[in-house]
């Protein structure tokens, strides 16, 4: 007797997504909810935070002026645009001369709408390993995250999410040539495309070894892989004139990789309690890591949610930017969406609820404070 694949390699009838795009929709919605009612109470305007603050304003300038603006800061380190990737401040462009909308207001169309096909991506691939069911609520889960408030605004993270899980699901059905093409626009949107890259590649020498052939479409979408990311890597050293200057603009945002030194300085700089309190919430994430390995996640899915966290966590970044960074990783929460999956409805909803409203108080605090998320 012969035995089913198992479920993220059997072919799977696509299924309307309408519960996962609802759930996910409607997390943001009490985000947004939640932002205007602290935003009247505290005076603020609440839209300006989502589109005209930090990393928005630089898209939004690019967008109008291309790039060639940088700033110099007290301390004499040099900001540049070239830190920005082009593909969403080109969207935001070609959405503002469409419609009558600024560049800044474009970004959070594009955002938005990228939100809902990074939830279909992320509900498909949660379908595809662990059931429908699993999927609706991993997409909801996402919607949750601690720093879900980024998801509303002119940010790249839905954008770069969106296009990371309809190319992971991509390679999940064996369609090696549409990862391959996603994955160049992924390249073209943030840095951490290198996760991406890495799970395509890593996975197509496990099945070419696998197979004991390179299938020619295998080859074709491998090779398309990183062509996004590499070409923008090129653009930066011919316009700046070295072939490292990419990642000197980015040295220069304090972006530089350490291997964890600046993680662990800041660790060590905390308070006892507030340290103790980073150190467990890291063996959290260790954890979760270990579920999802424990859990048997496909090879690309499992690459890529571990290798973002590693960026995430081995760069000299703002502390306080790591859990943003991490956001794309949805993979990490594909364990605790397929327990609560398990569960009845009556208890998954009130959990998830309660999870949407922590969520979004967080996300009010944090875009209406000084700090940048």
């Amino acid at each position: 007797m012969s035995r089913a694949a198992p479920p993220h390699l059997a072919p799977a009838r696509p299924s309307p997504p309408w519960a996962a795009l609802g759930g996910y929709a409607a997390t943001r919605i009490v985000g947004l909810a939640v932002l205007a009612v602290a935003a009247v109470a505290t005076g603020e305007d609440g839209l300006h935070r989502l589109k005209g603050r930090w990393d928005a304003v630089w898209y939004a300038r690019i967008a109008e002026h291309g790039y060639g603006y940088q700033v110099t800061l007290p301390g004499g380190s040099v900001h540049a645009d070239l830190a920005f990737f082009p593909l969403f401040p080109a969207l935001e462009r070609a959405v503002s001369t469409v419609l009558p909308v600024d560049a800044a207001t474009a970004g959070l169309l594009v955002s938005w709408a990228a939100s809902l096909a990074a939830a279909w991506g992320i509900y498909r691939v949660g379908a595809q390993v662990a059931g429908r069911r699993a999927g609706v609520v991993l997409a909801v889960l996402w919607g949750v995250y601690p720093t879900a408030f980024v998801q509303s605004m002119a940010y790249t993270e839905t954008l770069f999410t969106a296009l990371a899980a309809w190319s992971l699901l991509a390679v999940l059905r064996d369609r090696w040539i549409l990862a391959g093409a996603l994955s160049v626009l992924a390249g073209l949107t943030r840095p951490t495309a290198a996760a991406l890259i890495a799970a395509i590649g890593i996975t197509a020498l496990v099945t070419v070894v696998r197979e004991r052939r390179l299938r020619a479409r295998v080859a074709v979408g491998t090779l398309l892989a990183p062509l996004g990311w590499l070409a923008y890597i090129v653009y930066v050293g011919v316009r700046q004139g070295g072939a490292t200057a990419y990642f000197d603009v980015q040295a220069a945002w304090g972006n530089s990789i350490d291997g964890g030194v600046a993680l662990a300085r800041f660790i060590a700089g905390l308070p006892w309690p507030a340290a103790l309190g980073l150190c467990l919430v890291l063996g959290l994430l260790g954890w979760l890591v270990v579920l999802c390995v424990r859990q048997r996640q496909p090879l690309p899915l499992l690459v890529y949610t571990v290798a973002v966290v590693v960026v995430s966590l081995v760069g000299a970044a703002y502390f306080g930017s790591r859990p943003r960074l991490m956001m794309p990783a949805f993979g990490l929460l594909l364990p605790p969406a397929a327990a609560l999956a398990r569960l009845r409805t009556r208890t998954v909803v009130p959990v998830l609820a309660v999870l949407a409203l922590a969520s979004a108080a967080y996300g009010a605090f944090t875009l209406l404070g000084s700090g940048p998320p």
